[in-house]
């Protein structure tokens, strides 16, 4: 899969799978650097993703700043061929002052075996 950069970062669109509906995220970041994945919060609602009364609230920290954000276990992730099913994702505002619209991190990464070729601009999973 080709990466984009924008800004000399890296980026690829996501999809994700919740309760039989799907939508595929643009401007997603590929962050090394992140422990856990987190999504727009705007972008998920467009898929029925909502807070509930007993989300629990967690505060993340990064280069970015602090976070309020909140956990939800997706049907399935899915960058190009690799799909990781039942996976948990954190839930924010994404708000950076720049379009990002997600973070992949290496929740996700690491046990799809994925390989970066900042050379060619692909990602590819073995």
């Amino acid at each position: 899969m080709r990466i984009q950069l924008r800004d000399d970062l890296p980026f690829v669109t996501v999809s994700i799978h919740y309760r039989g509906q799907e939508i595929a995220i643009p401007n997603v970041l590929i962050d090394t650097g992140s422990a856990t994945s987190m999504f727009s919060a705007d972008w998920l609602s467009r898929i029925g993703i909502q807070p509930e009364a007993d989300d629990v609230l967690q505060t993340v920290r990064g280069v970015g700043g602090v976070e309020v954000v909140y956990l939800r276990q997706v049907d399935n992730l899915t960058v190009d061929t690799r799909k990781m099913e039942n996976f948990e994702i954190e839930v924010g505002g994404m708000d950076y002052g720049f379009q990002l619209d997600g973070i992949l991190g290496m929740d996700f990464l690491v046990p799809a075996g994925a390989m970066i070729d900042l050379k060619s601009l692909e990602i590819a999973f073995g």
